[in-house]
């Protein structure tokens, strides 16, 4: 006996507008009506989000999807488009090859795409190099911008930097903070480790720039092995773009 497939929808609406909700609602009632009416498939449900972008991975209903098709409730997912479906492309990438490693395709109609075909696995090989593209665009971005910042003497957010602030572009010591900075390093110029250093200052209920606890990780401890230098410095950087996530 052959099973039927297991055949969901998922629709995204960005804005929560009427106009888009009725939308929604729609798009809800068309694939349910689709996928009952289909021979060979078992309907297993329609999840929607409103008022979430496709950047984002807080989506519920989204995040509720995956989770079903990952304890294998699910076989094939359909969906409008792949911008309905993810904006970010190495996001969509990974997504589409951890469902297809699930043996759950996916269905993209307006672009005529089904991840479980020939054609499927061309497309995303296209996907593939505008992802990297995308990866790279992004990090020369980053890199320009902090370049262009150190040529006009502009501080970096200071905002993790235990013992200083950026107050009107400079960059002050907060006397509190420094005490505790100083304290860190006279202990470790005593010989003492950033382990009993965090716990010394934990003993100390020091504070913490967040109100937690100071572990040996912590940038104030951290930086007596230089680790803060490079907040202040840049003193090293990647010359070779490396492609994340292909």
């Amino acid at each position: 006996v052959i099973r039927p497939r297991r055949v969901a929808a998922y629709a995204r609406v960005s804005v929560p507008t009427e106009r888009l909700l009725h939308s929604l609602d729609e798009q809800i009632s068309y694939y349910s009506d689709h996928i009952q009416s289909h021979p060979g498939w078992e309907y297993a449900g329609v999840y929607a989000d409103a008022d979430y972008t496709g950047t984002k991975d807080s989506r519920p209903e989204f995040q509720r999807l995956l989770a079903d098709c990952r304890a294998g409730k699910i076989d094939r997912v359909l969906t409008k488009s792949l911008s309905r479906f993810a904006r970010n492309t190495v996001t969509l990438l990974e997504i589409v090859r951890e469902m297809k490693a699930l043996g759950v395709a996916i269905v993209f109609e307006k672009e005529n795409i089904d991840t479980s075909s020939g054609d499927g696995e061309l497309m995303l090989s296209i996907l593939a190099s505008f992802a990297q593209a995308e990866s790279l665009s992004v990090s020369e971005n980053c890199k320009w911008r902090i370049r262009k910042d150190f040529a006009e003497g502009k501080t970096m957010n200071l905002a993790l930097l235990y013992g200083y602030r950026s107050v009107d572009g400079k960059i002050e010591i907060v006397p509190k903070e420094a005490e505790v900075v100083r304290r860190a390093f006279a202990a470790y110029l005593s010989g003492k480790g950033t382990p009993t250093i965090a716990a010394m200052l934990r003993r100390e209920h020091a504070p913490t720039r967040m109100g937690g606890d100071f572990r040996p990780r912590h940038p104030a401890v951290f930086a007596l092995g230089g680790g803060s230098q490079r907040a202040c410095v840049r003193r090293r950087f990647v010359a070779q773009h490396q492609r994340a996530g292909l």
